[in-house]
Parts: C-alpha cells; sequence; structure tokens
C-alpha cells in the first residue's frame, strides 16, 4: 500500500466500522462513535509505527536525494590490491549514511500517521466523557424504572395479601 492508500484505509475503515456498528446497534451510537475514533487512532498509530519499522522501502521517500554509491579503490592500477580493505570501509559508511537518508525521508510520513492519531485520541476523550454521560443517564432511568416497577409490584402484592385475608375471613363465616 501506498502512503495515501494507508491514509485513506484509516479513514474508510474508521467509518465502515462506524457504519456496520451504528446498523447493529443503533442505541449505543455513543459508544459506536468512541470506538470508531479510537479504531481511527488505533490504525494511524499502525500505520506511523510501520513507516518507522519499514524505513527503507522506497515508497516513504519523497523523490529527494537518491542513494549514495561508493567508487571502487580496488580496480586501480597497481595499488588497487592494497586499497580493498577501504572498499569495504567506504561500502559500510555509505551504507549507513543511506540507511541515516531513507529515515529521514520516511520520519516525516510516519510523523503524519502518529499525528493524525493524536488528533484522534484528542477527539475521543470529549466522546468518552459524552459516552460515559449518556450511559450514566441511561442507568439512572433504568434504575428509576425499576424502582417503579418494583413499588408497583410490592402494592400488588400487598393487595394481593389483603385479598387473601378476605377470602379466607369470608370462607371461616360458613
Amino acid at each position: 500500500m501506498s502512503r495515501d492508500e494507508l491514509r485513506i484505509f484509516s479513514w474508510v475503515a474508521a467509518a465502515v466500522f462506524a457504519l456496520l456498528v451504528g446498523v447493529w446497534r443503533p442505541r449505543r451510537l455513543h459508544w459506536t462513535a468512541l470506538g470508531s475514533g479510537l479504531l481511527f487512532a488505533a490504525l494511524n498509530a499502525g500505520a506511523g509505527i510501520y513507516v518507522l519499522n519499514h524505513f527503507s522501502d522506497s515508497r516513504w521517500s519523497t523523490g529527494g536525494e537518491p542513494p549514495l554509491s561508493t567508487p571502487s579503490f580496488s580496480g586501480t592500477p597497481i595499488v588497487g590490491q592494497f586499497l580493498g580493505p577501504l572498499d569495504s570501509a567506504l561500502n559500510e559508511v555509505v551504507g549507513g549514511v543511506n540507511e541515516f537518508l531513507a529515515f529521514k525521508q520516511a520520519l516525516p510520513v510516519a510523523l503524519d500517521f502518529l499525528a493524525a492519531s493524536g488528533w484522534a485520541l484528542l477527539v475521543t476523550f470529549p466522546l468518552a466523557i459524552l459516552a460515559a454521560g449518556i450511559s450514566f443517564a441511561e442507568a439512572r432511568r433504568r434504575t428509576a424504572d425499576f424502582e417503579k416497577y418494583r413499588a408497583a409490584v410490592d402494592l400488588l402484592q400487598e393487595e394481593l395479601e389483603q385479598v387473601k385475608r378476605q377470602i379466607s375471613s369470608g370462607n371461616s363465616g360458613r
């Protein structure tokens, strides 16, 4: 996947998640929004980490500096055979410089993904507070309904006991 495809993938995955879970559980839209935001943040953080772990991949280069190459001193007439170890040392140094340049080119791409993840986490914080508040209000409403039903059941049980007493007192008089 290219850099743009990774960026689009995180948006699409979060949107599909929100749509599917929103249709599946429409009464829990506040938790769905929070989950979608956290999924977006996790996908972007994962993409940033992936870029940093694969920084030498050519997908992250912006077309800047091409990789360096070392000249070969071992082909030099007369002294070339003595410069073979210098070729090896130069190849190692240039390889390290090329890795550094690749990392330097991949770092802004990774930081873009990590910044998007940070912004998504920043947005999900108030969503989490809102979702918790809505859930708390729903729980209080359910508790109040339960107490109302419990009171009704207690009243009906009391009336039933009165009816039983009336029936038993009416039967004892015969």
